[in-house]
């Protein structure tokens, strides 16, 4: 068994434990498996193994890797994302999990809209506090999300927090 598979095995144990004390059932939760830095060759590992959500964190890298694997795969966009990034996404990217500021959101509906989609996004919250990290403060989360509901192309699906 490769080392890519018993991570997986562990990781989906892990998963249905998680599950079974929350009272969820294990279809609820979608595994993200973070294929950052990683090569092509890891992809189509996780691949063999079932995997079909990768998550990225820049947007080359995304770019990439998609034009190398011609199967298709559901992408998501997980890292801190420069507005003049964002017009490469649509069609790439299923879903951007870190949509921190209202001149984001507002350049994703824009470049939505072009591509006739809605696409689906994670508000970043940075529950922490961390000076470090991008992120929302929670204060800013639901002023931005009643601002967010007014945009035809972007669908606020959860939060991302840190």
């Amino acid at each position: 068994m490769s080392h890519i598979a018993e991570n997986l095995q562990r990781v989906e144990k892990r998963i249905e434990e998680a599950c079974v004390r929350a009272g969820r059932d294990r279809g609820e939760v979608t595994l993200i498996a973070v294929s950052k830095t990683k090569p092509v060759s890891d992809i189509q590992e996780a691949m063999a193994c079932g995997i079909t959500v990768f998550g990225e964190n820049k947007v080359q890298e995304l770019k990439q890797k998609t034009e190398e694997i011609s199967v298709p795969l559901h992408w998501h966009m997980i890292g801190h994302l420069q507005t003049n990034k964002v017009k490469y996404l649509p069609g790439m990217a299923e879903m951007i999990h870190s949509v921190d500021r209202l001149e984001l959101a507002l350049e994703i509906d824009k470049q939505a809209q072009k591509h006739q989609m809605v696409m689906d996004v994670l508000l970043e919250v940075n529950v922490a506090r961390e000076d470090t990290k991008f992120g929302l403060m929670v204060e800013e989360t639901e002023p931005l999300l009643r601002q967010l509901a007014l945009l035809k192309h972007i669908r606020v699906r959860g939060l991302m927090t840190i």
